[in-house]
């Protein structure tokens, strides 16, 4: 019997990248990476001394100063206690039949597979801020709307200047509907400081309040609630890595390609006064 309606199947030469979140969180202007050398397995660690404060006296003329001041140190260790991996195959007929860089969208999946769960990593950060840093919290968090959402981020810019925490370089990340409110703001919108689409990257979107403000899907949340909207400068938190092994096989009792990959990282808060963090929901009706 004749087949009628057979409708083949076209493969097409162009591969459907994914939606992806963009990754703020493991940025240079976000962390430092000083501490980074040579990783090898989960469990290695970085040994980090920080001087205490040098006691400054009064000098009187022709008179002896004392003995030097011994100074008082303190370590910190930064461990590696992540280890990550990704393992896919490609078969040879779907590689065939797609006709495109199939293998290397999967290589490119893989890499922002891995980077995506990093950045939720550093995000968590938030915890480690001191209590004096706080705008609200979990139990009473600030509920912004288009009016507040920018002199919230003022409040967080105090908490760091009371901290003593230095002005260059300070990054605030917002989650998109924060972000929104304050594009409803003119503070923000006519002050000259939206960037255009154009020079978007890493989910930098503008400046205010003495922040780099940069957008994220990443900023930690309770079931869309209490959102931490942490600010800081990169030298409060210090994070290493390294991709360990990349290895590409073909398995044995298949016709086609396997690659498997291993991820080790570890971060380390130095210095929680340098990070302020405001707890806020989303507010319901677009916040105006």
């Amino acid at each position: 019997m004749a087949i009628t309606n057979f409708i083949p199947e076209i493969w097409s030469a162009r591969l459907l990248s994914n939606l992806h979140k963009a990754l703020v969180y493991g940025q240079g202007l976000v962390v430092n990476r000083n501490y980074e050398g040579e990783i090898r397995s989960v469990g290695d660690t970085v040994r980090i001394t920080s001087i205490g404060a040098v006691t400054i006296g009064d000098y009187t003329k022709n008179s002896t100063i004392g003995e030097p001041e011994v100074l008082t140190d303190s370590q910190k260790t930064l461990e590696i206690t992540e280890s990550k991996f990704f393992h896919f195959f490609v078969d040879d007929v779907d590689r065939i039949q797609a006709a495109g860089p199939l293998m290397d969208e999967a290589m490119a999946e893989a890499a922002y597979g891995l980077a995506n769960v990093a950045d939720q990593f550093i995000a968590d950060m938030y915890l480690d801020a001191e209590a004096n840093n706080l705008v609200g919290d979990d139990t009473t968090p600030v509920v912004p709307t288009a009016t507040s959402a920018y002199e919230l981020l003022v409040d967080l810019s105090v908490k760091l200047d009371e901290a003593n925490v230095p002005e260059e370089g300070r990054w605030v990340i917002v989650p998109p509907w924060y972000h929104g409110l304050m594009l409803k703001d003119d503070r923000f919108t006519k002050a000259g400081t939206v960037l255009s689409d154009g020079r978007l990257m890493n989910g930098r979107v503008g400046e205010a309040a003495g922040f780099h403000i940069l957008k994220s899907n990443n900023v930690p949340n309770t079931s869309g609630a209490k959102y931490k909207i942490t600010a800081g400068t990169r030298m409060a938190y210090s994070f290493a890595e390294q991709v360990n092994q990349v290895e590409a096989y073909r398995p044995e009792k298949r016709f086609g390609d396997a690659v498997k990959g291993l991820h080790l990282y570890g971060g380390k808060t130095v210095r929680p006064q340098a990070i302020a963090v405001l707890t806020a929901n989303k507010p319901s009706g677009g916040g105006s």
